[in-house]
């Protein structure tokens, strides 16, 4: 089963020029079997999530992208925003309070993006307290150049961390890219993060997968 853990939608993040059921419908077109809504510190009620995925006949689930001081966090489990949450140990206290899973997002992409030789930032920021945090990486990001995924992909390995994969979906021109196969059946929310936990999956690039 492929799910794009990464998806944002307007108003609720206000980069973002989808509109939800336009992501939706485009996810469903690409061929993926759900899709989740990570708005920008922002969480979906869940009745309107759910007459969402009713209205497009279509799993959706709800999580959150958290920007922290320690870098991006896609956080699933957790029903609203909290004043802290800018500091990456109190949302991984909270997440673990309710069960639930946290994923790095493109960790250091701007460092990467903006160093000619990223290379040399691999010993020192895999070491970063962070990675103690979550539960996985974002190793494939629809929005990231290759060397920026690689990068992503290096720093997982070294700290023994699944990856996973996401389209950071912003615009039509981000669906299809990146997403996550999973190894089972994924129907709701708690069994998304019970695979996540597992490590039961793997991420994909769907434009090289079509071609």
């Amino acid at each position: 089963m492929i799910i794009d853990l990464h998806t944002h939608s307007r108003p609720r993040s206000d980069d973002s020029d989808l509109d939800p059921g336009e992501l939706v419908r485009l996810a469903r077109q690409a061929g993926l079997d759900g899709v989740c809504l990570t708005e920008h510190d922002w969480h979906w009620d869940a009745r309107d999530l759910a007459a969402l995925s009713r209205e497009m006949h279509f799993p959706v689930f709800s999580g959150m992208e958290i920007s922290s001081d320690e870098g991006h966090l896609l956080v699933f489990g957790l029903g609203e925003y909290k004043f802290g949450m800018h500091h990456a140990a109190y949302v991984r206290e909270l997440v673990d309070e309710v069960g639930g899973a946290i994923v790095l997002a493109h960790p250091y992409r701007r460092q990467v993006h903006y160093n000619p030789n990223p290379g040399e930032l691999l010993d020192p920021l895999s070491e970063n307290h962070i990675f103690d945090l979550v539960d996985a990486v974002e190793v494939l990001n629809g929005r990231s150049t290759d060397i920026e995924n690689r990068f992503a992909s290096d720093l997982g390995q070294r700290r023994g961390l699944r990856g996973a994969g996401g389209s950071d979906a912003h615009s039509s021109s981000d669906l299809p890219t990146c997403a996550t196969e999973f190894e089972k059946t994924i129907r709701t929310i708690d069994e998304l993060i019970h695979e996540l936990k597992e490590g039961r999956f793997r991420a994909v690039d769907l434009r090289r997968c079509s071609g």
